[in-house]
Formats: structure tokens, C-alpha cells, sequence
């Protein structure tokens, strides 16, 4: 494993960051929104008792995170609720019934499990995910190697019981749940629908900045500065100008840009590819549209599919994979995640930074 013996400046003209855990502190807002959907899918659209605590800690976010694969939370979300279910003595489902509203696939979900309750407050006993974990990272990781890993272990899928795909007011539940969570009021506003789930504040409101405006002040006078996040663009505008950010950047690179190159491939190829974190298609763009050509980059993250993205993205530009710790509760394990999947260098402050980049 690397260690960082060598403290000597980098040379960087663009510095590119993740959002989520570097420049904006998520454990309130996204990886809240995670365990709450979760015990939404569980209480209210499965129709399980209500648990006295959480069906999924921030830790076993952690774990999943640090497999790779799991950019997305959305995704990252559906894993979660398949594997709670594989445990919860629910019998497999392997395909989902088609439906047309939000109402629909919860009445269906109600109604197809009520024989079968089984007690919600047992599932976290239940729980061990370091041996599953390692299956799902042989499968590749991801949403893919979560129901890989089930039927190899299982033998079997719940695939049917979680509606994750399509649009946010007919099938596709867990987003639905979350995207109310994140957003609160601003849920109505932007996709012109009612809650069903959450009328309380945005989760999104319990962010705050990581790295504080002086310190990127800073940075900004030693080179040019891109985000690439794995956010939908209205989330991480939401988040750059709550916090005063956007004029600190030359580019934004959000979910929406890696999921138009994914549609030119399959136009072009034939072939479904993933755009979003490990792809490097993201930190890319970012350094395309500064215009820097074959210039020093760095770019900083906090999980395994960051450190993963840089790596591949220095075949096509010299690139500096930086790891970042402020935000981490486990820094060890963290560090050394990071560490085994690529990364040059590895802090754990801010100020870091300053000393980090001529």
C-alpha cells in the first residue's frame, strides 16, 4: 500500500473535486436520505411494523460505498433494500409486476407481503455484510454485483420487489421516496408533483461546506478549478449556490452530462456503458471544457469509484488521484481504501490542500 512518505508540493493548473464529502458535507442529507428511504420502502410501502431504530446505519453505507460501484444513491439505495429483504425472510421475487402509479405499486407491495410480516426490529441482527460485500465485489461491485452476488449466495432474486427504475411518479419508488426526502419543498417545484412520502424541510438543508471559501479562495489564485459530481445538475446548483460556490469554477460536470454520453455510445455502438464514477468520462469533460490540453491535474475525492475514476482518466491526461478524509468517521479503513484503489496522495484536512498544491 502507498503511504504518503512524499510530501512534496504537486504542480497541479487544474484542481477538479467531487461534491458530496469534499466540498459539501453529506452525512445529513444524502446518506440520511438512504436510511430513511430505506425504512419509508420497509414501514410504509411493504407495510412492516414500525422498527424503534434504523434498518441501516451510516457505517453499512459506508461499507457498501467503499466496495465501488455505488456513485449513484439511488442505486446504492435499491442495493441496500434487496439485501435487507434477502435476510428478512420475505420470499424471493424475481420480476416486478408492471403498474403505472406511485398508489399502484404500493398497494401491490402492501398486499403481496401482508401473509408474510416478518418482525422489522430483527433485520439489524441479522446483518453481515463484510462476507457479502466481498461477493459483491467479485461480481464488480455496483447494483449489478449486489443481485449477482444474491443469486450466486441465495440462490435466488428479490428483484422483484423493488421498484427503482422508470419515472419518479409511476414506477419508480425508491427514487420517488428519495428525491422528496433530499428535496422537500423544493420537490414540488421542480418536478411538479405532490409529496407522498415527505412534507418536512429538504434534507438538503443539513449540508454544509467541507472546505471553506478562503481556503478555495486560495487555491483559485494557484490554477483553474472544475467540479465532476455524480449529482443531478439541479441538486449540485442547489448546493453551489447556497453556499456562494459557482463563481470558483470553470466547470460543472453533473449526472445529466454522463447519462447524455451514455445515450450517444448506445446510439452510436449498440452498447449500454456507464458514464458516471469509476468511468472517467466525468473528470474528462471537466478538463475538455477548461481547455487545459496535456496540463497537470488533480482530482479530489472521498470514496473508492473517485479514486477509481482518476486512475483511469490519467491514460489520457496526467492526473493526480487525491484522497480526502475530512469527512470520514473510520479514517484508517478509509485511507487505506483509498489508497488500494489508486490513490497518489491521501489528507485529512482542508489546510491540507494549501500545502498540498504549488
Amino acid at each position: 500500500m502507498k503511504s504518503n512518505e512524499n510530501r512534496s508540493p504537486l504542480h497541479i493548473d487544474l484542481l477538479i473535486f467531487d461534491m458530496d464529502g469534499v466540498l459539501v458535507d453529506v452525512s445529513r442529507s444524502y446518506r440520511q436520505a438512504i436510511q430513511r428511504t430505506v425504512q419509508i420502502y420497509f414501514e410504509t410501502c411493504l407495510g412492516l411494523e414500525k422498527g424503534r431504530r434504523h434498518l441501516i446505519t451510516k457505517e453499512d453505507i459506508s461499507l457498501f460505498k467503499s466496495t465501488g460501484g455505488f456513485n449513484n444513491d439511488w442505486e446504492l439505495t435499491s442495493a441496500l433494500i434487496l439485501y435487507l429483504l434477502s435476510i428478512s425472510g420475505i420470499p424471493p421475487s424475481p420480476q416486478r409486476k408492471p403498474l403505472y402509479t406511485t398508489g399502484e405499486v404500493v398497494q401491490h407491495l402492501k398486499t403481496k407481503s401482508s401473509p408474510r410480516h416478518p418482525r422489522i426490529n430483527l433485520l439489524p441482527e441479522k446483518k453481515n455484510l463484510p462476507p457479502f460485500l466481498e461477493w459483491v465485489n467479485s461480481y464488480g461491485g455496483g447494483l449489478r454485483g449486489v443481485r449477482l452476488a444474491l443469486r450466486k449466495t441465495r440462490g435466488a432474486s428479490w428483484d422483484g420487489w423493488v421498484y427503482r427504475s422508470g419515472d419518479i411518479d409511476k414506477e419508480n419508488l425508491v427514487k420517488r421516496i428519495f428525491q422528496e426526502l433530499y428535496l422537500g419543498d423544493q420537490f414540488t417545484s421542480h418536478y411538479h408533483r405532490r409529496p407522498l412520502f415527505h412534507t418536512g424541510r429538504g434534507y438538503y438543508l443539513q449540508e454544509r461546506l467541507l472546505i471553506p471559501r478562503k481556503i478555495l479562495t486560495s487555491l483559485r489564485k494557484k490554477g483553474r478549478m472544475g467540479i465532476a459530481s455524480g449529482r443531478p445538475r439541479f441538486e449540485a446548483t442547489l448546493a453551489l449556490k447556497r453556499f456562494q460556490l459557482l463563481s470558483y469554477f470553470d466547470s460543472v460536470v453533473t449526472l445529466e452530462e454522463c447519462e447524455e454520453e451514455e445515450r450517444r455510445i448506445l446510439k452510436r455502438t449498440g452498447r449500454r456503458t456507464k458514464c458516471t464514477k469509476p468511468h472517467p468520462y466525468s473528470i474528462l469533460r471537466v478538463a475538455r471544457e477548461t481547455g487545459i490540453g496535456q496540463s497537470a491535474c488533480g482530482y479530489i475525492g472521498d470514496v473508492v469509484d473517485d479514486m477509481q475514476a482518476a486512475r483511469a482518466a490519467k491514460k489520457t491526461l496526467p492526473m493526480a488521484a487525491i484522497g480526502f478524509l475530512c469527512g470520514q468517521r473510520k479514517k484508517k479503513a478509509a485511507k487505506e481504501a483509498l489508497f488500494r484503489a489508486g490513490a497518489d496522495r491521501v489528507i485529512e484536512r482542508p489546510e491540507d490542500l494549501l500545502r498540498l498544491i504549488a
